[in-house]
């Protein structure tokens, strides 16, 4: 199949309407690929050939007949943090190594009623609590652009498999980044939705005022296609919004007349590579050049918003996770000894180093005495945070920014440096803070050839604007046309 790894679920779609090719051979091709190129990059846990091939020759019986579905057909990988049936589900963690969930998460069941094929279960920090990749129980991700270089986290397995072309599409969550941060190191598209626009049922939980369900794909259009099959009310969350799911497709136009577009100063300080900032402005002045008005903006509390975040998801986090105790689920220990031995030591094996530190961190927030001076002050700062943004859209209908201030780091380059990794997440996380829908896209290489991610915000639930924005980008740029050279069959890289 000539092209594979230059090829969108649109062109996919295509190819399969007219009868070019069908999702069987589309699929076989595509697990020859995830065979050549897994040794290196690892964005895969668990491949489920078998499974993909049935879901393919389904998808093409289904097309057979007549129906038509928005990824009938297409495969596509899911982060190994989503609930599917009969397959199993490690979160990247020992404490889940064997967890084989009885049910599937909504997302898991969205995509299965609109055809696509499930490919595998992607590589990620353990319990997304990361920003390289490097905090799996499975080895790490490497960057398909370098694999010496971290893919970002915590949904890095599933921005290298579409970087990678293992697959044409794929899913994610993000609870301070972890969609977009990667989508920036990889080069691809990733978009955290509004929180409450797609279920969390199913999905295992990190820190549940935060996290949220999102695509990554080569390109603003195959985000949209994902996103329309994924959104919507589920009675099963009840966090989950009861809105009206707007046609995503339709509202890419490529028009952005009358745009306002906000540019932050706090986003442009000291630490900001300067190829990230020239590539973003230049960013910019595109979106500019297509109608949109920029205006200047501020977000007064940004420098707030890493310590924040680190108190509230920790605190959720020591809660959320306390259920892994080697009684309900996965890991007990062997060792034996009185009921809370068996509690600290199955924990104590089970969890890694970071997941470990945020538990701590969390619980020490939580604790008495200390409640008021951090958990209540970071929930007070959290709301002047999204006051920020709410004064911001006063003046602009998107904001854009740079999504990381560093393009890819190496492996092990932060990991004796907590503070620093942290930092990582400096731009990204006031929007998962604020509950607002963010997108990344690549706006441009550094004199590495490594992707640079530009950041589009928006209000809550207006997602259909800034995949109209990067849509239009992509129109006038080619950088979602550039793949890395292991995509091109260098698999020794």
């Amino acid at each position: 199949m000539a092209n594979l790894d230059l090829w969108t679920i649109q062109d996919a779609r295509r190819a399969l309407d007219a009868g070019d090719t069908s999702s069987v051979e589309l699929t076989e091709a595509l697990l020859g690929r995830i065979s050549a190129h897994e040794p290196t990059i690892g964005a895969l846990i668990t491949v489920t050939g078998e499974r993909a091939l049935a879901d393919a020759r389904a998808a093409d019986e289904r097309r057979a007949s007549g129906e038509r579905k928005p990824l009938l057909g297409i495969p596509i990988v899911l982060k190994d943090i989503f609930a599917t049936e009969g397959i199993r589900t490690t979160c990247a963690s020992k404490i889940l190594e064997d967890f084989v969930p009885p049910y599937d998460a909504d997302a898991t069941t969205r995509l299965a009623t609109s055809g696509a094929v499930l490919l595998g279960k992607a590589n990620m920090d353990e319990f997304a609590m990361g920003s390289s990749n490097e905090n799996s129980a499975f080895d790490p991700t490497r960057n398909p652009w370098d694999p010496s270089r971290v893919p970002g986290g915590s949904s890095g397995g599933s921005a290298a498999a579409v970087a990678a072309g293992e697959c044409l599409g794929s899913l994610g969550t993000d609870t301070g980044g972890s969609i977009r941060l990667p989508a920036s190191y990889c080069g691809v598209v990733g978009l955290k939705p509004t929180y409450g626009r797609c279920s969390r049922y199913g999905v295992i939980a990190y820190a549940s005022s935060l996290d949220q369900v999102g695509p990554f794909a080569h390109t603003a259009r195959d985000a949209a296609t994902l996103l329309q099959v994924i959104a919507g009310h589920d009675p099963r969350d009840s966090t989950s919004a009861h809105r009206e799911v707007p046609n995503y497709e339709a509202a890419l136009t490529g028009d952005l007349s009358g745009v306002r577009i906000g540019v932050p100063a706090e986003y442009f300080v000291d630490g900001l590579a300067p190829a990230v900032e020239k590539a973003t402005r230049d960013a910019i002045e595109t979106l500019g050049a297509r109608g949109a008005k920029i205006v200047n903006v501020s977000l007064p509390h940004t420098s707030y918003a890493v310590a924040t975040y680190y108190l509230l998801g920790t605190a959720e986090a020591s809660s959320n996770l306390a259920r892994y105790d080697g009684v309900k689920y996965g890991l007990r220990t062997q060792k034996g000894g009185e009921l809370l031995d068996m509690y600290r030591q199955t924990r104590d094996e089970g969890f890694g180093t970071e997941v470990k530190r945020r538990i701590l961190l969390g619980t020490y927030a939580l604790s008495a005495g200390y409640y008021d001076a951090y958990y209540l002050k970071a929930q007070k700062v959290r709301t002047l945070i999204r006051q920020d943004f709410i004064r911001a859209f006063e003046s602009c209908d998107l904001i854009a920014s740079p999504t990381a201030s560093t393009t890819a780091f190496r492996l092990g380059e932060r990991s004796d440096d907590p503070l620093s990794m942290y930092l990582t997440d400096i731009f990204t996380v006031p929007a998962n803070l604020a509950g607002l829908p963010g997108l990344s896209l690549a706006c441009g290489f550094d004199d590495n050839g490594l992707p640079i991610g530009l950041q589009i915000l928006a209000p809550a639930f207006a997602e259909a604007e800034a995949l109209r924005a990067a849509d239009a980008y992509q129109r006038d740029t080619d950088f979602h046309t550039r793949r890395p050279a292991l995509s091109q069959g260098d698999s020794s890289r």
